[in-house]
């Protein structure tokens, strides 16, 4: 049988096997330095000639973003851990079943964990990481310095070597700091991006012009969708120059042409105050629309959207300019020189619409179009908009938000008892759900979790809408201060808040008026980041000594649990972390079943060949065990020729 790897992906070699498939002459064979065994490498030498007419190399001037510790921040991103997630479930709400996911522990290793089992399946990431204000972050960062002295000297180390890093203005490496902490993790972000999902990133003024340059890095300048600007408040004195009110929201897709176009619902005053007329008679008699001009100045030159209109008193009408068709009847175009107007849509389009009812000619003695001896009309043309149409498909939103301020969060807060400050509003990230998250089934990130503000706005937006949507939320175990209200009224981290937040969250929404489609899912699994499960010997066989045998008769350590086996096996084969989980106890041993038989596990010792058959006429799409759980050494070898017999499809691993 073969062993599961039990570590996270080791990005660089993927990336090397990318550019072995590009350019196989490109990558070679090296020994590496640490291990001593052989890995890919890339020939940088014959890269370069392959890339000879196009390579930037040496000092020659580019268009980027540097900053002291980027090439270790890449580095890092990319490099594997020997990680795990250990589920929690006295702390999780409906552990067996939920789809939610509350991973607590360091976001750029719960990012590499989660790497293999949501590559590309998440639908929309929202996160609101530190502004950099200068005293709003602390990291466990080892990478973000490029060399220990500066750590040490600035006093940025803790007794046990660990990063502890309060960026304050005296830093004078303020904004490489937090550069190095946010470029891995977007890095690694982008991956789990669906190709037609969505990242909004909130950010102060102090870091929205290098996070910008940052995300045309990673995410591609095509993929830019837009910047936000969100009124936090109204008001107030604080400030020198002038009073911050806004702060910013980026957004950028994953593949811009694979995006759905944003569309939100028409409020009651647009309603009330823009859809006034009422059509009189037709198909559409009684319906609302509102009228917009076919002809308006500041369209663009088009060649095909000059051309000759008739109106009711059998007269041609044309845009303002001085070229015309040369043929004096109805549809007859010309290409328009400078200065020339152009109808919004082509002639095709227009008959279309007319023949629909969808078109108005409205006399007017200030008509702005003009007949083809350039007098003046008394004809303008328009186009309706219908009110249902809009109410069906929405409207384009605007990308200043000034619904969404921050006393609304704190009310929010208030309600449900806890005591946070500067959480963004439900109603914020609802609103970009709306916005991207169209399916049932669709999975909303958030890796700076905070108080849980994502996780309650995803909940509430399905109870609404009936869309059964999909949260995981990651969020390090920072320690509240001790002068807080928080730590005062029994919270220890911002992650056990965090938990508590959504656990209220979920109580109150499912006492309001839910949807009747909606599966009602306010709970989640708890998983948190700890060391493997896997003894060191598990991944280095090579240092074995003899000396140590007697201590290695398990691999695994022995203060972990099956669950928490069961739950790496998971994140090593990629498997959804969220999928259903049965336990059944079968001739004296705990299995557990993953969905049904897409994985059956069993980590149980004293296996025998009774239980191994019973599982294999199972079926199953993967099986494990543990390397030596086996009752005897021919069970084990016999383990895959059962399932050869019995169920040949089986794939079958052990830890």
């Amino acid at each position: 049988m073969d062993k599961l790897k039990m570590h996270s992906p080791d990005l660089t070699q993927e990336n090397i096997a990318r550019i072995r498939r590009l350019f196989p002459g490109c990558v070679t064979e090296a020994r590496d330095e640490v291990t001593g065994k052989l890995r890919l490498a890339v020939d940088f030498d014959q890269l370069r000639q392959e890339l000879s007419d196009s390579i930037v190399e040496g000092p020659q001037e580019r268009y980027r973003l540097d900053w002291p510790g980027k090439r270790e921040a890449l580095i890092t991103s990319n490099a594997p851990i020997m990680k795990t997630l250990r589920p929690a479930v006295d702390e999780s709400v409906i552990f067996d079943q939920t789809k939610n996911m509350f991973i607590e522990g360091d976001n750029l290793e719960a990012l590499k964990i989660i790497q293999s089992s949501l590559l590309g399946k998440v639908k929309m990431i929202y996160i609101d990481p530190p502004y950099n204000t200068g005293n709003d972050f602390i990291y466990n960062d080892k990478y973000s310095a490029t060399r220990g002295d500066w750590l040490s000297i600035s006093g940025q180390v803790n007794d046990d070597g660990g990063r502890m890093i309060a960026n304050l203005d005296s830093n004078g490496r303020f904004h490489s700091d937090w550069l190095s902490m946010i470029y891995p993790r977007l890095r690694l972000a982008r991956n789990l991006l669906a190709d037609n999902g969505a990242i909004f990133i909130s950010i102060g003024q102090e870091e929205a012009g290098t996070l910008l340059q940052i995300c045309f890095e990673i995410f591609g300048e095509k993929n830019f969708v837009t910047i936000c600007s969100r009124v936090m408040k109204t008001g107030g004195q604080k400030g020198v120059h002038f009073s911050p009110s806004v702060d910013y929201v980026l957004v950028f897709a994953k593949n811009v042409f694979e995006l759905a176009p944003f569309r939100e619902p028409i409020s009651q005053n647009v309603i009330d105050t823009v859809y006034t007329s009422v059509e009189a008679d037709g198909p559409r008699k009684g319906e609302r629309y509102r009228s917009m001009g076919l002809y308006q100045a500041m369209l663009d030159a088009r060649a095909n959207q000059r051309y000759f209109i008739e109106d009711p008193d059998g007269k041609l009408l044309i845009p303002p300019g001085s070229t015309f068709p040369q043929v004096k009847e109805e549809g007859f175009k010309v290409a328009p020189l400078d200065g020339d107007g152009v109808w919004r849509w082509t002639y095709d389009r227009f008959k279309e619409e007319k023949s629909k009812g969808n078109i108005s000619f409205v006399a007017s003695e200030r008509s702005s179009l003009i007949h083809p001896d350039g007098s003046p009309a008394k004809w303008n043309v328009y186009y309706k908009i219908w009110l249902n149409d809009r109410l069906r498909d929405g409207q384009l939103p605007g990308n200043i938000l000034e619904k969404f301020q921050s006393r609304h969060s704190s009310a929010e807060l208030k309600k449900l008892e806890i005591p946070f400050e500067f959480a963004k509003p439900t109603d914020l990230i609802k609103f970009f759900t709306e916005l991207v998250c169209a399916e049932a089934g669709d999975v909303v990130l958030d890796f700076f979790a905070g108080s849980g503000t994502t996780a309650h706005a995803v909940m509430a937006q399905a109870a609404e809408t009936g869309k059964n949507l999909g949260w995981i939320c990651v969020q390090v175990p920072e320690k509240i201060n001790s002068k807080e209200d928080a730590f005062k009224q029994g919270y220890a981290t911002i992650a056990e808040l965090s938990k508590e937040r959504i656990r209220r969250a979920g109580r109150r929404i499912l006492q309001g008026e839910c949807h009747p489609d909606w599966n009602r899912d306010v709970g989640f699994r708890v998983l948190k980041v700890d060391a493997s499960n896997m003894k060191d010997v598990y991944y280095r066989p090579d240092e074995l000594k003899q000396t140590d045998l007697l201590n290695i008769v398990d691999n695994v350590k022995e203060d972990r649990t099956t669950e928490d086996l069961l739950f790496q096996v998971l994140v090593d084969w990629g498997v959804d972390l969220t999928l259903p989980i049965r336990r059944e106890i079968i001739q004296g041993k705990t299995v557990f079943f993953v969905d049904g038989n897409a994985l059956v596990a069993c980590f149980d010792k004293g296996v025998t060949e009774d239980l191994v058959k019973d599982l294999a006429k199972r079926e199953p799409l993967r099986v494990v065990f543990r390397d030596n759980g086996f009752v005897s050494d021919a069970v084990k070898i016999n383990v895959e020729q059962i399932f050869r017999q019995l169920s040949p499809t089986t794939d079958v691993k052990s830890i």
